[in-house]
């Protein structure tokens, strides 16, 4: 499996300026490259190599394996369409390789090609991004960021074999609530919405004032709300996984696949909507378990939160409001979350009834259940 580790460079000035340099030239390469790509119609990585390599690299000074990185970058930015002429930032991003990068793990430095030579750079990492640096392979990304260097280094880590399980757990993912197992675990979405509401505010009233210290301020907010967002899905994804594991069972997601394309919420309801981080959610939580060898199953999330987990019974006004589910056909009422992750359990349960066993009621509810 592959996974990304960050790791922060410590240049001095010096060094700095040399990063900087060798970005700026690569990318004035790539724009040459594109240039020649789209006017001449060649797109693929070994002709324009055959057409343009000596010349990059008499021109721009590069060493030879930089050129092909850089004819790299120009092909792999055509893949998606070729209708239009591809330019790069002045800084943007190379990757590197291990020709002309290398890690010191132990003296936790890298030595790094640049314009002017090899540069030996310490580095700063945290401990988790350093033990997935024992799996580095392959490429590495040199990023400049908000005044500050990272490398981006792709790892090969292993997996876990999936282990058997004797149950599933269900999981609904949403917005007030931004995750509820069939166990009855909640992890409240209160304190993200607080945070969204509060940088929402923020930038609204730094925009309205537009001065260049509101500006200043602007830039130093950017991103921050997603960087909360994604430390709290990342503990969230950690602690059902753990459990999944402890309990030898395997986790039951919705598959949610454009689902803000299939819905429609009110105007006013539009902000938090979007913000809902749930993919990135589905996707830690899909990635941790392949670490633990957790097994995870995706069901039809179709009418889960509008079906009776008692009965079976199906109707829209079964959702008496977000919070509150009560079946008019049984009259059984419970937390409308707490419902639906019932209901994804049992579908998960269906999908591999040979390896757990199903209540009878739950076949009853699939049958009972209609699709739209």
């Amino acid at each position: 499996m592959k996974l990304t580790a960050q790791i922060l460079l410590n240049p001095t000035k010096e060094q700095a300026r040399m990063l900087s340099e060798t970005l700026s030239v690569a990318n004035a390469a790539c724009d040459e490259i594109s240039a020649f790509a789209f006017g001449k119609k060649v797109f693929r990585k070994f002709d324009l190599q055959k057409e343009l390599y000596y010349r990059i690299k008499d021109t721009h000074k590069l060493s030879a394996q930089m050129v092909v990185r850089c004819l790299s970058k120009v092909a792999d930015s055509y893949k998606l369409d070729r209708d239009k002429q591809r330019t790069f930032r002045k800084y943007g991003s190379i990757a590197y390789d291990t020709r002309i990068l290398s890690y010191k793990t132990k003296s936790q430095t890298v030595s790094i090609w640049t314009l002017q030579g090899r540069q030996t750079i310490p580095y700063l990492v945290g401990g988790h991004h350093a033990a997935l640096l024992a799996y580095q392979q392959g490429e590495s990304d040199l990023v400049f960021k908000k005044g500050r260097f990272y490398l981006l280094a792709t790892c090969e880590v292993p997996e876990d074999e999936s282990e058997p399980f004797v149950d599933v757990i269900g999981v609904d993912l949403g917005i007030v609530n931004i995750l509820t197992d069939s166990d009855g675990d909640t992890f409240s979405g209160a304190s993200v919405e607080q945070v969204r509401q509060w940088y929402s505010g923020r930038r609204r009233v730094l925009q309205s004032v537009g001065t260049k210290s509101a500006k200043r301020r602007l830039k130093q907010l950017s991103g921050r709300e997603a960087k909360f967002k994604k430390d709290t899905n990342h503990k969230i994804s950690k602690q059902i996984v753990q459990k999944a594991k402890d309990t030898k069972r395997a986790i039951v997601l919705e598959d949610l696949t454009n689902i803000r394309k299939r819905t429609t919420v009110r105007k006013e309801q539009r902000s938090k909507h979007g913000s809902w981080a749930f993919r990135e959610l589905r996707m830690f939580i899909e990635y941790k378990a392949r670490q633990k060898g957790v097994v995870v199953i995706t069901v039809d999330p179709r009418n889960t939160s509008r079906t009776c987990c008692k009965c079976g019974h199906c109707e829209k006004a079964n959702r008496k409001s977000q919070s509150d589910f009560v079946c008019k056909k049984c009259f059984h009422s419970e937390n409308a979350d707490y419902n639906a992750s019932k209901n994804i359990r049992n579908l998960g349960a269906l999908s591999v009834s040979p390896m757990v066993s199903i209540p009878a009621n739950i076949l009853r509810i699939e049958k009972q259940a209609p699709r739209l």
